[in-house]
């Protein structure tokens, strides 16, 4: 038996190559019970290692960059929203094969917003505060953040349950969307700076590696025996460093530093830099961390709101909402079913906006938007069984109920996320400027609006923050709707290429671009 069993192996090889961007597992199959949990933890694998930046983002945003505790509740909560997003979405929204993950959009309107007055974090380091005063400085941060986030999210409800998207759609065109997204990963490039500035060279390890998993190692594949429903016993070649090449950095660059924390190359002197690359910097949140954590409305005490973060914050569901569509159109075609209809579009929408909104109560800090990386997936595996998606978003509600597993991702050293950021942010960028490749370049229309979208969107914001003069309309609150929306560079950017786009005579290139993706 044995043998008969290697030789179908063997015969099985040489159709490695047929069959590849197959649909083996549709929307509507399920996978056998023993490929299931190995499937749905690929695109959880897959969702955690985009998801991971955002909450230390927010946590070094809301002044709780030396309290690991913070980022652990905030880590937990975000892999719990995350898990809950994605279960509500492919079972009630679009139906579609997507994983909801964090959504970064809403970092620059967050950044954007902690810089006015009331809010830029107290000269003492937190370190050296008591608990009582550590706690104040950034709960009521976050209770701002969460308090517009679900405000502005009742307006995605909004615009998802009246069918308003389907209006809003025709007028958006990739000279809107490549700046709107792009600027996104522009403007934090301080962010880099802020996590890599403790020890460059592991931050520049970490960037290496990353590269090396993504480009030189990316079709490497090797071969393990699988077993498939169609062709069954087979000796399958798989790109095991397509996988999980962020994971694979971060492991490797968290090795080196282990091994240099214990030969004390990093010196153990909390007043050296390097102490921040260490492993052992944070050591006891991981002791004092539960094993279980169950994030709970209101946990951080009753948000807050202002007009200022309302505007911020509804920029970057347009933004959200405009991203969101471009992926279930993509998620449709790669599973190799019929495009979305306009209610399944709008069910998609508002179920977003109601997941945002619990992640709002919860404490996450951010909104939850759908995944392209997770889409992209479904091409290289052939499985876009809607079983699968829904089983890992009950692995990410188990990772976020954990404690102790976000207690881990938190020891993670600094550098390492500096090294990472450079790499998910740039990447954001160019998935902004992927879509100009429905655009004729060649034209000087194009051209210039698309210049003015960039240099406008990106000199605004740094002009106003380098400036110590308030800006007086004679409101308060309407001077500082203007500072988040004018400091935010995805908003600034993208609504010049908006109104460019729509009231300069030209060729427009919205149709052209929704007519390409969809076919």
């Amino acid at each position: 038996m044995d043998n008969k069993i290697e030789r179908q192996c063997e015969d099985n090889d040489k159709e490695d190559s047929e069959g590849k961007g197959h649909v083996i597992y549709g929307i509507e199959d399920n996978p056998p019970f023993y490929l299931l949990p190995i499937y749905a933890l690929q695109q959880t694998i897959i969702c955690i290692s985009g998801t991971l930046s955002v909450p230390f983002l927010i946590a070094s945003t809301i002044c709780a960059a030396e309290l690991p505790s913070v980022r652990a509740k905030l880590l937990s909560t975000s892999f719990f929203m995350c898990g809950l997003a994605t279960i509500m979405q492919d079972i009630i929204g679009t139906r579609l094969p997507i994983i909801q993950g964090g959504s970064g959009t809403f970092i620059p309107p967050i950044l954007a917003m902690m810089t006015l007055d009331k809010w830029k974090c107290p000269d003492q380091e937190l370190v050296g505060l008591n608990t009582t005063e550590g706690d104040a400085a950034w709960m009521v941060r976050i209770r701002e953040i969460q308090g517009n986030l679900i405000l502005a999210s009742v307006a995605q409800i909004l615009v998802g349950g009246t069918g308003l998207i389907g209006y809003i759609v025709p007028l958006i065109g990739p000279l809107t969307i490549a700046p709107t997204i792009a600027l996104i990963g522009l403007s934090l490039t301080g962010v880099v700076i802020q996590f890599s500035q403790f020890n460059w060279g592991i931050a520049f390890l970490t960037l290496c590696l990353v590269l090396i998993f993504c480009l030189f190692l990316e079709k490497v594949e090797v071969p393990f025996p699988v077993y498939t429903r169609y062709k069954g016993c087979r000796r399958q070649k798989i790109r095991i460093f397509f996988i999980a090449p962020i994971l694979y950095a971060i492991g490797i660059a968290w090795l080196f530093c282990y091994i240099f924390t214990v030969t004390n190359i990093f010196s153990p002197n909390t007043q050296n830099v390097t102490n921040y690359a260490r492993t052992d910097t944070h050591l006891q949140v991981l002791q004092d961390s539960p094993w279980f954590y169950f994030p709970y409305p209101f946990q951080f005490g009753v948000p807050t709101i202002s007009g200022a973060g309302f505007v911020g914050m509804f920029a970057a569901v347009i933004a959200s909402i405009i991203e969101s569509v471009g992926d279930y159109y993509a998620a449709a075609r790669i599973s190799q079913v019929p495009p979305p209809p306009a209610h399944a579009v709008n069910r998609g929408i508002l179920i977003e906006g109601v997941s945002s909104i619990i992640s709002g109560l919860l404490g996450a800090g951010h909104a939850t938007t759908s995944y392209s990386s997770c889409i992209g997936a479904i091409a290289v595996t052939g499985v876009a069984s809607r079983r699968v998606f829904v089983t890992a978003g009950v692995f990410l509600v188990i990772v976020g109920v954990i404690g102790k597993i976000g207690a881990i991702v938190t020891l993670i050293p600094e550098p390492i996320l500096g090294g990472l950021s450079a790499v998910l942010l740039g990447l954001v960028t160019s998935v902004g400027l992927s879509t100009l490749q429905y655009v004729d370049m060649s034209s000087a229309r194009n051209l210039t609006i698309l210049a003015t979208s960039f240099m406008v969107g990106l000199c605004l914001p740094q002009w106003l923050s380098s400036q110590t003069l308030t800006l007086d309309t004679g409101s308060v609150e309407l001077n500082q709707v203007i500072r988040v929306l004018l400091g935010t560079a995805s908003f600034v950017g993208g609504i010049i290429g908006f109104m460019l786009d729509n009231l300069v005579p030209g060729m427009y290139s919205t149709i052209l671009y929704f007519h390409q993706s969809n076919s």
